[in-house]
């Protein structure tokens, strides 16, 4: 029992001999206490400063230079962007030279469908009955045939306004040439001369046409149209003025 309390004592001053005095000063042969508990990791210290940027590397071999590498195979294209905002206009260029002259043009056959205009003539010594319509044989010009020979009468198929104007030739007899639109007089024009004379009867008048409505020269009761050869014609004219 002694023996036990002996030995713990001799311990204990051991252990109190490390930890108050310096091992020098302990008595030889004593023994060195226990470890202590091990403590808590210490915290992380705070992030270094960059540093600077190293020297490019060197090749394995001092006679091998470095070598690049070769280009990659392109990558999948990617989907389209959004569409950005309309940029302002820019500021306008200088004229540019003048180009060269382009091919000569052809008529429009399109427009033709708008000309209308007819010019007949009579060339008799005949006269025509009195209140009788004036017969024109010679054809001179009837562009898209709108005066109808067969009738002796212009017949309206594009809508607008038109203008007649007729020159008869008559000797020794009076003349009265009216202008008729569809059975209704327009104008009469008479023209009362002397014996062993002769001379010119003319007349005209801008007229509003509808479509299939006609003009024709008829006499009144005084009918000395008369025509010899080159002495004189009886012509009568029509052309559209501005179709409607």
């Amino acid at each position: 029992m002694f023996g036990g309390h002996i030995i713990f004592g001799t311990l204990l001053a051991g252990s109190l001999c490390l930890h108050l005095v310096s091992t020098d000063t302990c008595p030889a042969g004593a023994m060195p206490g226990l470890p202590g508990i091990p403590g808590f990791p210490g915290r992380d210290g705070r992030e270094g400063a960059k540093g600077e940027k190293g020297d490019p590397g060197k090749p394995l071999k001092p006679d091998e230079a470095i070598k690049k590498g070769e280009k990659g195979e392109p990558g999948i294209k990617g989907m389209p962007g959004k569409r950005g905002l309309r940029g302002d206009f820019g500021i306008r260029g200088p004229e540019g030279p003048p180009g060269e002259p382009g091919e000569q043009g052809t008529f429009d056959v399109s427009k033709s469908h708008l000309l209308s205009a007819f010019s007949v003539s009579r060339s008799t010594r005949h006269p025509p009955d009195p209140n009788a319509i004036i017969r024109f044989t010679n054809i001179i010009t009837n562009v898209n045939n709108h005066f109808s020979a067969d009738e002796s009468k212009f017949v309206c198929k594009i809508p607008g306004t038109y203008y007649f104007v007729f020159h008869a030739s008559c000797k020794e007899k009076s003349l009265c040439v009216i202008l008729m639109h569809d059975d209704k007089k327009l104008a009469n024009f008479c023209d009362h001369i002397q014996k062993n004379s002769q001379q010119v009867n003319s007349g005209g008048l801008a007229v509003y046409l509808r479509e299939n409505e006609k003009v024709w020269l008829k006499t009144g009761y005084y009918n000395g149209l008369y025509a010899e050869g080159k002495k004189g014609d009886s012509v009568f004219s029509g052309f559209l003025i501005h179709a409607h």
